[in-house]
């Protein structure tokens, strides 16, 4: 019974995440073909190289769109599992990864421990956890996953940001009611639960994983008057966001915020 009840919440869940069927057009020109999708892979290429193994472990890409860090991973010799429920998302990145090391994989975070149970030395999971119904258990799924020795790269919506962006736009009522959430229909990507760095924080220490390093991704360019930037004033802009990603205070800011957590190895 206790089971049972239980597949019944996840599946409760899983009804209620946000699945990006039929928006793979909207991110391709929506999203990465924009100064934001620019600057926010430079700041992870900026970042990643120095804080994840450069090792060639196995990797799993859980939530990966399409494809981009499912493409640099195996770049630098990572075998990559690229899992993403999204059926035209996940061709997209498929044919990203045509010549490379990449198994696509049709599952959800509820899914993982059976059809991808690892454990894994390395997981990624980008810009995901704020459209999940419960993203504490997927978390916590991500982390159980992960060897002795792993690391996880997660990256979710920085909530903090949302609240002064909407100040910034003068929605001053939903600031101060903290009616921050989407709701997860139609195609707008206001994510239905941004997160809060004292919220993975607490996950994290739940879960035993230490925290290597956190990352404000871009910390400076939604607040621009005009972010419709030219090629010159871009590559500054991208200099800047660089420069000052993991800056206090700066790095809180962030539309994104970025975490390397470690899984310490077991005590002999």
């Amino acid at each position: 019974m206790g089971r049972a009840k239980h597949e019944g919440a996840a599946d409760d869940a899983a009804k209620r995440d946000r699945v990006f069927d039929g928006l793979a057009d909207k991110f391709a020109a929506g999203l990465y073909g924009t100064p934001r999708g620019a600057i926010r892979l430079a700041v992870l290429e900026h970042v990643l190289p120095r804080e994840l193994p450069a090792d060639a472990r196995p990797a799993l890409d859980v939530g990966a769109g399409l494809g981009q860090m499912s493409e640099w991973l195996a770049r630098r010799g990572h075998a990559v599992t690229l899992v993403e429920p999204s059926r035209d998302m996940r061709e997209r990145a498929m044919v990203r990864t045509a010549e490379l090391a990449v198994t696509p994989l049709d599952a959800t975070w509820q899914t993982l421990a059976e059809r991808a149970p690892g454990p894994w030395g390395l997981i990624v999971c980008h810009a995901v956890l704020e459209w999940l119904a419960e993203p504490r258990d997927a978390f916590a799924r991500l982390a159980s996953l992960l060897a002795p020795g792993g690391y996880l790269s997660v990256m979710v919506f920085n909530r903090d940001a949302l609240r002064f962006s909407n100040v910034v736009k003068g929605n001053l009522a939903k600031a101060l009611d903290d009616r921050l959430e989407g709701l997860g229909k139609r195609q707008r990507l206001t994510p239905i639960s941004p997160l809060t760095d004292a919220q993975v924080r607490a996950w994290s220490q739940e879960a035993g994983l230490s925290l290597v390093s956190v990352t404000g991704v871009r910390i400076f360019h939604d607040y621009l008057a005009d972010r419709d930037v030219s090629p010159e004033k871009l590559d500054q802009l991208i200099e800047l966001e660089c420069r000052y990603c993991q800056q206090d205070p700066h790095w809180r800011l962030g539309r994104y915020l970025h975490y390397t957590l470690f899984k310490p190895e077991t005590a002999s």
